[in-house]
């Protein structure tokens, strides 16, 4: 089979830099395409001098239209707005999306699913393979622990994030609500200040930290009577998100539009 031809929207990023790095050293993938929106300072320049991985002969540019129709798909850690727009384009070309972008409201998440009915899609809160068998784990506890059992979710993530809780820490979040059988809409409690009574029984909680250059620290606790146990992930380099990413393209070439899952790509 050829190689897979690959757009990295928001190429002059910090996970998109990483991406463009990746792409150019793995067999299979070919960089075509690298975009940012109209007036970034980076139109124009070569995505691989500017990811420190050598010329790649590929400009920054903002028509990203015509960059995916020239590809086989587009790897996507953007803002929800965005990758609303490059779910759409997918559609319109029937490529490959893969969507790493978190923070989506009820009705941008709704518009991707609309679109995955044409495009081949996998989004997900987490690329890591670590992350994918932590949720598994996760769900599998929730199961087995009762209400006794109170769960919390931790995360920390450095001071650039715009969205919280993080799009991991919601994985987990569901994952705990899968096992226990209930909406996570309906019951968790997502910040706690000033006199807030005792805690709701059977809710799941969020904590958010902010702070340096954390690039991922998760814990889900479950704690009870006299016992607890904590199930915990770190990150340490931003690259481990990028190569699942990459794994993700790979596997979806091929296969029939839907809204896909990291579990899916490692068959959980």
């Amino acid at each position: 089979m050829s190689e897979m031809r690959l757009v990295i929207a928001g190429a002059a990023g910090h996970m998109g830099r990483v991406l463009v790095r990746l792409v150019q050293e793995t067999p299979g993938l070919k960089l075509t395409g690298a975009t940012e929106p109209a007036g970034h300072v980076a139109i124009g320049e070569d995505a691989g001098l500017l990811a420190g991985a050598g010329r790649a002969l590929v400009q920054i540019t903002s028509d990203t239209d015509a960059a995916l129709a020239q590809a086989d798909g587009i790897i996507d850690f953007t803002i929800p707005a965005v990758s609303v727009d490059i779910a759409g384009l997918a559609a319109k070309h029937r490529k490959v999306h893969i969507c790493g972008t978190t923070g989506f409201s009820a009705a941008e998440s709704e518009a991707i699913a609309s679109s995955a009915r044409i495009a081949t899609i996998v989004k997900s809160g987490n690329f890591s393979l670590g992350v994918n068998l932590l949720a598994a784990l996760v769900k599998r506890a929730a199961e087995a622990l009762d209400e006794d059992f109170d769960i919390e979710v931790v995360e920390m993530h450095h001071n650039r994030k715009i969205d919280a809780p993080s799009g991991t820490a919601l994985m987990f979040g569901e994952a705990a609500a899968r096992g226990r059988g209930i909406e996570l809409a309906a019951k968790s409690e997502r910040g706690r200040d000033g006199q807030t009574g005792a805690r709701n029984r059977g809710h799941i909680g969020f904590a958010s930290l902010r702070g340096g250059t954390v690039v991922g620290e998760h814990s889900v606790v479950f704690a009870g009577p006299t016992e607890r146990i904590v199930m915990s992930h770190l990150a340490e380099d931003r690259a481990l998100f990028a190569r699942g990413a990459l794994k993700a393209a790979l596997w979806a070439r091929g296969k029939p539009a839907g809204l896909y899952s990291m579990a899916d790509v490692l068959g959980l």
